[in-house]
């Protein structure tokens, strides 16, 4: 894997979420991986147990990657609105968090197997696909994107 910042053209990109429900509780994940060629895949599952958002946030990525690999993918951006988890994955430096070192170290794993992995930090409200997707395993209902930006005073 390359510490590349700019991903190949022949990237996947896959925005991926997670979240649990109240938190901790049940856990859902969602992602959204498009080829190279344009062609869109998306996913929502309910997680087995029950776990916090981060832990799910790891699951999807995880899942995520997993997929990548299935199709043949060989480079990867992938695009998280969780910032432990782009922390964790983009710095193989960084010291796993211990509660969930074994879901850092899987994920850490599983990227090694490809020849370029990319990971961009994005607000919420610009992962929104995979956020609905999560929430969608989940039972609720998608969150109203609303954009931080200036607000307009009369």
């Amino acid at each position: 894997m390359t510490a590349s910042p700019t991903p190949p053209s022949e990237a996947w990109v896959i925005h991926c979420d997670g979240g649990a429900h109240p938190n901790p509780g049940k856990m859902g994940l969602g992602y959204v991986a498009t080829a190279p060629d344009g062609q869109t895949h998306r996913h929502s599952c309910t997680l087995p147990g029950t776990g916090c958002n981060n832990e799910a946030e790891f699951q999807a990525a995880i899942h995520a990657m997993r997929f990548a690999q299935r199709q043949g993918a060989t480079s990867l951006h992938l695009f998280s609105d969780n910032s432990i988890v782009v922390e964790q994955l983009s710095q193989q430096s960084c010291a796993p968090i211990q509660r969930l070192a074994d879901l850092i170290d899987t994920a850490r794993a599983l990227q090694a197997t490809f020849v370029c992995v990319v990971w961009t930090w994005v607000p919420r409200h610009r992962n929104g696909e995979a956020d609905a997707l999560a929430r969608q395993a989940l039972g609720l209902p998608a969150k109203a994107s609303v954009w931080p930006g200036k607000i307009r005073r009369k």
